[in-house]
Formats: structure tokens, sequence, C-alpha cells
């Protein structure tokens, strides 16, 4: 088939959805489709619009829905939509009803939406090909944070437990990511200066955030709002734990009987986990069963048999919903 492929970030932007594009697109070219990813449609004829994103990717979704209302339209709902827009954006609202399929990145993603809707849902997890291991630090108990300074990812909040952390801890976090605006830039270079366990890196290049991965200890997700983060993905394939804020896109990805929640936005307990994981090998070892248990959904394998399942269902009759 002629797939479009609509992604509202391009490649300069190197974030969770232009990997996202880009994984689909190698998984559905490998499978025998022809993928153009684009930023936005340009009206060439196509059998199939797979489109990332309700509301940032609606004209694409509705012009194609415009001009070939039987031909299968497949919309994978980020965080942002699952979250947030789908609830008070009418465009966002829209794309859904256009949609003949809505692709979810973790199980708990279903449960945002219209009841109506749960039909059409399928569930495609993310993934990481395995990263293998390199020798961790001898005198230090690294800690990651993976992702850009944004307000929905609460960026701060590990460097902010850092504050609660025993006197003898050996623990250093260090923050992998660009700030999106200047304002998160001065916070983030405020704290490096009064939180000496906190360091911010910046933007590096996701062959670095892949090499820090296979030598961490641990990685701390702290997100407000999250629709499937890659960067689980990435880390259990590294075999790291996860430290996560207790919410639904990250309890979706992790599974409700995980060891390692905090409540959102509670740095005093986010640091009393971090205490425990660096001191208590029996904790710190059920983190690690119950995240190996977590990556085998993961794998590329799955990511691509599933999405390329949802795909099937429209290569004999296009148009059936």
């Amino acid at each position: 088939m002629r797939i479009a492929l609509i992604t509202p970030y391009g490649r300069e932007h190197r974030n969770g959805n232009w990997h996202t594009a880009a994984r689909w697109a190698r998984f559905l070219r490998e499978a025998g489709h022809t993928v153009r990813t684009q930023v936005e449609w340009d009206g060439r004829n196509t059998d199939l619009m797979l489109a990332l994103h309700a509301r940032r990717s609606f004209a694409s979704i509705h012009a194609f829905a415009e001009r070939f209302p039987t031909r299968p339209l497949l919309l994978a709902l980020t965080g942002t939509d699952l979250y947030r827009d789908i609830h008070q954006d009418a465009d966002a609202q829209q794309a859904l009803e256009l949609a003949h399929r809505l692709i979810v990145l973790q199980a708990r993603g279903v449960d945002e939406l219209p009841a109506h809707l749960a039909a059409r849902t399928r569930v495609v997890y993310q993934s990481s090909p395995d990263i293998a291991r390199l020798p961790a630090p001898a005198h230090a108990f690294e800690v990651l944070v993976i992702g850009n300074l944004r307000e929905e990812k609460d960026p701060f909040r590990a460097a902010l437990a850092t504050a609660y952390l025993p006197e003898h801890s050996q623990i250093q976090v260090t923050h992998l990511g660009s700030a999106l605006s200047g304002e998160m830039a001065e916070t983030a270079e405020m704290a490096q200066s009064k939180l000496p366990r906190w360091h911010w890196a910046g933007e590096v290049p996701h062959r670095t955030v892949l090499k820090r991965l296979a030598r961490a200890h641990l990685m701390v997700i702290s997100s407000v709002m999250e629709g499937g983060a890659n960067v689980i993905c990435e880390a259990l394939a590294a075999d790291v734990p996860v430290l996560a804020s207790h919410m639904p896109g990250n309890i979706g990805m992790l599974g409700e009987d995980y060891p390692g929640y905090f409540p959102v936005g509670d740095e005093r307990q986010l640091a009393t986990l971090l205490s425990r994981a660096e001191t208590d090998p029996d904790f710190y070892a059920d983190l690690l069963s119950h995240a190996r248990q977590r990556r085998g959904l993961m794998r590329p394998e799955q990511e691509a048999s599933r999405l390329r399942q949802v795909v099937a269902e429209f290569e004999q009759e296009q148009g059936a919903v």
C-alpha cells in the first residue's frame, strides 16, 4: 500500500514523535509498503494515512478525509492528545471521529477515549533494540533524566529530590535534553548552581543518550502528562530500572504493580525511592525484575507486528471501520 505517514515534527526536532515516525516508516517499508513521511500531507494520491497527533496533524487529517473519505485513516495519539487536547480542543475531537483506527501507545490510553471509540482502538507499544550494558561508574550511583525541558515533563522534580538525599549518598543525577524556552534554561542553570548532585547536560546526540543509559543505574521519568514514553522502552532495553510518576501514561507502560512509582510532583517521595534504590539491594532487584518482565512488550519485533496488523486490517477491504 501507498502510505502517507504524517508527523508534526520533522527530522530536525529529533524528539519522541520523530523517532516514532522514523521507526514506523521502517517497519512498514520492511513489510512491503511504500511510505512517505511528511510534516503536512502534500495531497498526493495515497491508499492510507497514518497520522501522529490529533491536534497538530489535524489539517492533514481533515484534508485526507475530505478527498478520500472511504480510504483508511489511522491516528496515533500522543500524551498531549490523550490527557489534554481531546478533552478541550475541537480539532482533536473531530480527528478522533474521522479516524478509522486509533492507536494508543500504552494499555491505559483507551481509558481516555469516548466509549464508542474503544472498538476502533489498538495498542502499539513503542520499542527499542537491546542496548548492551557498559561498566557502571565505580564511585557514583548514576541516575538519568531524559527529555526536553518542558512543562509536561515536570523536568526539575528529580533535581529538587536531590536536596532530600542523605549526606552520604553517592547519587548523581544528570538531565539529558534541551531547554525549549529561555525561562527553562535559566531555571536549569540556577538549579545546577544550587544542587550539586544535579547536572544539566543540555541537548546531546541520541547515540550519546543510549551510551549514557548503558552504564546508568537508574532512570527517572517525572511527567505529569505522557502518552507512552519511548525513553522507558530505551531504559528497559538497557536493563535500567525506572522510577516513574504515578500517572496513567507511565502505569500503562510499566504495569499496575510496578514498585517504582512516586506521586506526581512529590520530590520527597522520589528522594525516598532514589535512596532505597541506592542502598537496598532487594528493592533494586525488585525494580529490575519488574522492568525485565515489561521489556517483553517493548521489543522491536512486537511493535512491528502490532503496527503491521493494524495496517493489514485494511489491506483487503479499504474503508472498513
